[in-house]
């Protein structure tokens, strides 16, 4: 009787202190939270019943999540046959769609993971705004970064990575502002894990973390940022890829960067696209972002983008201005907080026109945004295609060979495997031609048996479905 007291107590304990850390939460930044998750996920849902596909990456991911979900290496013959994806980019975290997978094979179930994962962010963004700056002005925060440009741009761009490193970097950033320095550590050191370009964003949050908090903990945390960002690029990557290199490792000249400074300063200043991403950033964050230590935090991406060649890094499309979003909303609200502090008046009373400023800022973008679509009656209706995709898919048996063009990939992943048109394949069992599907360019075969019979030679395919703007043809042993 007396062993099992103490064991009872602790159970007691560690409930009631459960509770009570329930309680403590702010119900206003749990529930904006919860409603930009199910906007999120009308956003997908409707897309995902439009056969709404902008890039290849969901098709990509779904069968990266259909290896996790079997415990086997993420091959994905999407990207080439027998291609590792983990030699593509070090993104070891995603393993955790595996059992969301498994319960659900489907592409929309990791389209649904990353609008809780997004939520889940929005959560913490509203409950560190709440704590800081009061429920009205910290709902309004987290409302503006449900809301703001990177995160519906991330949303409307399908699933990437960048999914966990978005509530994570949002997790550790409270623990800064909370100055506590192991939970901001331990979250913050979990970025390496999601993307290799992540490790600079950790040396930055390491730094901050060392100024701030006047810690050498945050130190350490740089050199950990540092050291995974070599080991993955050097080694892990190009020991994975089938090429035996890292292949983004062309996207920024570092060469021409050390043999011409001024002109590498002017070219990272230099471009439209560039200035636009700047200045969204400036109207979404209030201008008052700009006083917080965490506008740091941006600068790693902001910079690898803007000295990249690539211009489709440099604008506020896609999914790469997602991971500034956490930091952007969490250094307004820091900056509110100082401000509202000062000794000085006049720094007092600017402190009142940041989070206005952000949230006018989200509503004049807002008709621009990717979300708009949601006032068109178009948008709830099924594709007029949706019934014969799916009756020419359910004619294709379970574990065949499809090749296909980018919109239907993430639909066939689940019972297929399936390969893209675009790459050098071995003979599918199956060949789809989607008319309206943007992965042929500008010229699209007209006649889906002779074009299988051509790229393939010396094989024999059979018309087995046509209907729709959609052929598929078999091929016969």
């Amino acid at each position: 009787m007396s062993a099992g007291a103490p064991t009872r107590n602790t159970v007691s304990a560690g409930w009631a202190a459960t509770v009570a850390a329930v309680r403590r939460q702010p119900p206003g930044a749990w529930l904006t939270g919860l409603l930009a998750a199910v906007l999120y996920s009308v956003f997908s849902v409707t897309h995902w019943h439009r056969l709404s596909s902008p890039s290849w990456d969901l098709g990509i991911f779904t069968q990266l999540a259909k290896a996790y979900a079997d415990l086997a290496t993420p091959i994905v013959p999407i990207k080439g046959e027998g291609f590792n994806l983990l030699g593509d980019h070090f993104h070891p975290l995603l393993v955790l769609l595996g059992p969301a997978y498994a319960v659900a094979p489907s592409g929309l179930t990791i389209l649904i993971v990353q609008n809780l994962l997004f939520g889940l962010s929005v959560a913490v963004v509203s409950r560190v705004g709440i704590r800081l700056i009061g429920t009205p002005a910290g709902v309004a925060v987290g409302a503006a970064y449900a809301l703001s440009w990177g995160l519906q741009s991330a949303v409307a761009a399908q699933f990437h990575e960048i999914a966990f490193a978005v509530p994570i970097l949002a997790l550790s950033l409270e623990a800064v502002l909370r100055r506590r320095a192991l939970p901001a550590v331990l979250w913050g050191g979990l970025l390496v894990f999601v993307k290799e370009d992540l490790g600079l964003t950790v040396i930055a949050l390491g730094l901050v973390i060392a100024l701030r908090l006047r810690t050498a903990v945050g130190l350490w945390l740089a050199v950990w940022g540092a050291l995974w960002l070599i080991i993955s690029v050097r080694l892990i990557l190009p020991a994975l890829n089938a090429g035996g290199q890292y292949d983004y490792s062309d996207r920024i000249d570092v060469s021409a960067m050390i043999a011409d400074p001024v002109g590498a300063l002017v070219d990272l200043a230099s471009g439209t696209a560039k200035h636009q991403t700047l200045l969204l950033l400036l109207l979404a964050g209030g201008f008052l972002f700009l006083r917080s230590s965490l506008t740091l935090v941006l600068l790693p991406t902001l910079l690898w983008r803007f000295a990249s060649g690539q211009e489709g890094y440099w604008g506020p499309e896609w999914h790469y201005s997602a991971v500034l979003m956490p930091a952007l909303f969490l250094a307004l609200v820091d900056g509110v907080h100082a401000l509202r502090r000062s000794r000085r008046d006049w720094l007092r009373s600017t402190a009142v026109v940041g989070v206005p400023a952000a949230v006018v800022g989200c509503l004049v973008l807002l008709p621009t945004q990717k979300f708009g679509v949601l006032l068109e009656p178009e948008t709830y209706r099924q594709s007029e295609r949706w019934d014969a995709a799916h009756r020419m898919m359910d004619l294709i048996p379970e574990e065949s060979s499809v090749e296909s063009g980018v919109v239907l990939m993430a639909y066939l992943v689940p019972d297929t495997r399936v390969y893209w048109l675009g790459n050098a394949n071995p003979p599918p069992d199956y060949l789809i031609v989607d008319a309206d599907d943007w992965s042929w360019g500008p010229v699209r075969p007209s006649d889906a048996e002779a074009h299988a019979e051509e790229r393939y030679a010396g094989t024999d395919y059979a018309l087995v479905f046509s209907e729709a703007g959609y052929q598929l043809v078999e091929r016969q042993r």
